[in-house]
């Protein structure tokens, strides 16, 4: 990479919008629907946003959507695949967490598909273990019965709060 890449939140409804549209559709093989990309695209107006910028340009981000009055879902996540495997998703889901717990959530959620039926999705069942998300349940007919969904769930509070004793 030739210069450093910047994590910071985005506020400005435009620029989210901007910046998800940006990715998502660099990524259509990941984001291949166009429904839900334009989905994706119109909810990230309304979440937290964080992004990965190199010279003010976005090069990933994460959005996340509150599910409850404790718990924000990690709702999207996307890096331009030349950035990839660079550590930024890792980055996004370090600066996401510290926004979460800046808000006042408890708890991150994010849903997948199961581990063990798709070789990508297992990288991103690996990815989520790997920033410290924990099985929590799984639906095997929430999307549909050829991908089961996954949800991973990560406690915020001992990341900084201390215990709750």
């Amino acid at each position: 990479m030739q210069s450093e890449i910047v994590i910071e939140q985005i506020t400005d409804k435009q620029t989210k919008s901007n910046t998800a549209r940006l990715i998502l559709e660099s990524l259509r093989d990941w984001f291949e629907l166009e429904q839900a990309r334009e989905q994706y695209i119109a909810d990230s107006c309304n979440q937290l946003m964080v992004a990965a910028l190199q010279q003010g340009q976005p090069v990933g981000f994460l959005c996340l959507k509150e599910t409850g009055k404790d718990t924000v879902e990690l709702a999207v996540m996307g890096v331009l695949r030349k950035y990839q495997r660079h550590g930024i998703g890792r980055e996004l889901c370090e600066e996401a967490k510290r926004l979460a717990m800046k808000e006042g959530y408890s708890f991150i959620q994010v849903k997948t598909v199961k581990m063990g039926l798709y070789e990508d999705y297992d990288k991103t069942n690996l990815f989520y273990q790997s920033m410290g998300f924990k099985e929590f349940e799984m639906f095997p007919e929430l999307w549909d019965t050829q991908n089961p969904c996954q949800i991973y769930v990560m406690a915020l509070y001992g990341e900084t709060k201390g215990d709750l004793t």
